[in-house]
């Protein structure tokens, strides 16, 4: 005995319809960052005294910039994913429901724009 309509079943859908996506998503950003914090971790040690002109020397590199921005981004979406599941499933009136997953879209979009535009300022040499 079979929970699924005939739609659902002919369309291969559950009853939410995305959910095995998002949760591939949840968990191809965690290896990604466990990769990129890692990657984080060795460079902030590789720098050593982590002083300010140091630092900006490091993130001045274009491949330090673009991983530390890869690094802000899958971090910022996989933290978007889970904000959106917790939404979901523990706000009951839809009105709230639909007002904190487009309040989540909108910071964290705000968040990875500043993130970004931040460290290419610095790495261009804007930052001093």
């Amino acid at each position: 005995m079979s929970l699924r309509t005939p739609l659902g079943k002919v369309m291969g859908l559950g009853s939410a319809k995305g959910g095995t996506g998002h949760w591939w998503m949840q968990r191809v950003t965690a290896i990604a960052l466990i990769v990129l914090g890692l990657w984080f971790m060795i460079s902030l040690v590789a720098i050593g005294d982590l002083g300010y002109h140091s630092t900006i020397a490091w993130l001045a590199r274009p491949l330090n910039a673009v991983l530390l921005s890869s690094f802000v981004l899958t971090m910022l979406y996989h933290s978007k994913l889970g904000v959106q599941i917790v939404i979901e499933d523990y706000v009951g009136s839809p009105a709230w429901k639909v007002a904190g997953l487009l309040l989540s879209v909108f910071v964290h979009l705000l968040l990875a724009m500043a993130g970004v535009i931040a460290i290419l300022r610095i790495g261009a040499g804007g930052g001093s």
